[in-house]
């Protein structure tokens, strides 16, 4: 074999220790519908959005800021697709920065993923634990205290999402997939049998209608972008998955665009249906299960169960992806090499995910034991998230056109895309960062904050450490087995 094709083959891979190459299509996209979590986004998101919890006053257009979230994380899947389909990365959008604009550049990348993966699922524990106590309300079941049982529920939802994901990829994959089913089932068969009895009041004048606050729409359009993210999390998955040139770019492309249709007709629904609600029940923590339970507490305690799987799903699939990229950073040396350790049986990042778990479930605890609303915790968290995931999109999609260009198959076109998308982004976030600002909030100076402290971090790396830095960037490598023994080896 000649000397160049040698530098494309390594007799051990850099991510060695996970399983590789055994995930099929489906559990990948198990992988990022489960991050999504469109029913639990479908149920919880646009009641956010609509009473506008961010400032306490009505919020924006749905239709109009799910679709505007929608155009632009679809513009993202683009951008990412074209990397997907040449690297079979480990730590997804932080690889991929590094391979486009450079180590220092993928600290920042890799630590905005982080921040957004880790926010998300906390929000996503939070939810679990306020729709199992909505649940049992609902039931006409007492709780004596119901603080002390959300954080029960908290701790059992973090240490059930631990074992799933520490017993293996797939086992947790195909749970994610079997709950996000039925949790999405129970929520449409609900719904259309809450708007089949209330047919005759139905109106659509104000889905349609808009007050014309730009303001609350940026902000709206950035906690909307909250439903989609981690659409991209299959991208952590390319050394486990079977066919990860095929079945990453697959995933991310259609996800985005079946969870926008659904959270459309979830918008357009819950609009009709909260427009006309008690103001009680548009402020409340759990908005469409307090609308339901006006007809039904039975039919509404069923939908508490499925957002709560869904939500759960939700937090295994965020772990699951934020385990990954520390689990990379610590086979690089950028963070401790602890965690770049496997489970030596199931092959899963073990040690990254009991770092990670603890930290993840704390928060929303401390949310409940503070005594804060669980909505204003909801929707700081997801807020929050979304800036993380934000930033790192806009870095991945800025990446897209120079990792072309590295390879030789640089394009008019994706220069175009990569500035287009990378501008759209940094445009909401900006937008939206300066209203945040404005309204006194801290939300921009926790994220900005983030930002700095990895800034600062890389450039230590540079100067220190900077054999360290230049290894950041690790994918799944194609190995000897992988051409001359068929079927790659575990």
């Amino acid at each position: 074999m000649s000397a160049r094709g040698d530098r494309f083959i390594t007799p051990r891979s850099p991510v060695e220790g996970l399983r590789r190459r055994k995930l099929s299509f489906l559990p990948v996209f198990a992988q990022a519908v489960a991050n999504v979590a469109p029913a639990g986004a479908m149920s919880v998101i646009p009641a956010l959005v609509f009473p506008g919890l961010v400032f306490g006053s009505t919020g924006p257009n749905l239709l109009l800021t799910f679709g505007a979230a929608m155009t632009v994380v679809i513009l993202v899947s683009c951008c990412l697709r074209p990397m997907a389909k040449r690297m079979a990365a480990v730590s997804g959008l932080y690889s991929y920065t590094a391979k486009g604009l450079g180590h220092r550049t993928a600290i920042t990348a890799g630590w905005s993923a982080i921040f957004g993966y880790g926010l998300v699922a906390m929000a996503s524990l939070l939810a679990v634990g306020t729709y199992v106590v909505e649940l049992f309300t609902n039931l006409g079941v007492p709780l004596a205290a119901p603080k002390v049982f959300t954080v029960l529920v908290i701790l059992a939802a973090a240490g059930a999402a631990c074992f799933l994901m520490i017993r293996g990829i797939q086992i947790s994959a195909w749970s994610m997939l079997l709950m996000e089913s039925i949790s999405i089932g129970i929520l449409a068969v609900l719904m259309i049998v809450y708007f089949a009895f209330n047919a005759p009041k139905v109106s659509l004048g104000s889905v349609f209608a808009w007050n014309g606050n730009f303001d609350l729409l940026w902000i709206g359009i950035v906690v909307a972008v909250s439903a989609f993210v981690g659409f991209e999390s299959p991208t952590t998955l390319g050394g486990e998955a079977y066919k990860p040139f095929v079945s990453v770019p697959r995933a991310i492309t259609w996800t985005p665009i079946l969870a926008g249709l659904l959270y459309l007709l979830a918008a357009t629904a819950q609009d009709v249906a909260l427009t006309e609600a008690p103001l009680s029940i548009t402020a409340s923590s759990t908005p469409l299960s307090d609308l339901f339970s006006q007809t039904s507490p039975v039919f509404a305690a069923v939908l508490d169960l499925g957002i709560a799987a869904s939500w759960f799903a939700c937090a295994i699939a965020s772990v699951n992806a934020l385990a990954r990229i520390i689990f990379c950073m610590g086979r690089e040396g950028v963070a401790p090499r602890t965690v770049g350790r496997t489970h030596p049986a199931f092959r899963t990042p073990s040690v990254a995910i009991m770092v990670v778990m603890p930290v993840v479930a704390i928060v929303p605890i401390t949310v409940v034991v503070s005594g804060a609303s669980p909505a204003q915790g909801l929707v700081s968290l997801f807020t929050l998230g979304a800036f993380g995931y934000l930033g790192s999109y806009i870095l991945a999609s800025a990446s897209m056109p120079f990792f072309l260009r590295r390879i030789g198959e640089g394009t008019y076109a994706s220069w175009i895309l990569g500035a287009a998308t990378s501008l759209v982004l940094a445009a909401v976030l900006w937008m939206a960062a300066m209203v945040s600002i404005r309204t006194g909030h801290v939300m921009t100076l926790i994220y900005g904050g983030v930002l700095l402290a990895s800034v600062i971090y890389s450039t230590f790396l540079h100067l220190r450490l900077p054999e360290r830095l230049s290894s950041v960037g690790i994918y799944d490598e194609t190995r000897e087995s992988d051409l001359f023994h068929g079927r790659p080896n575990p």
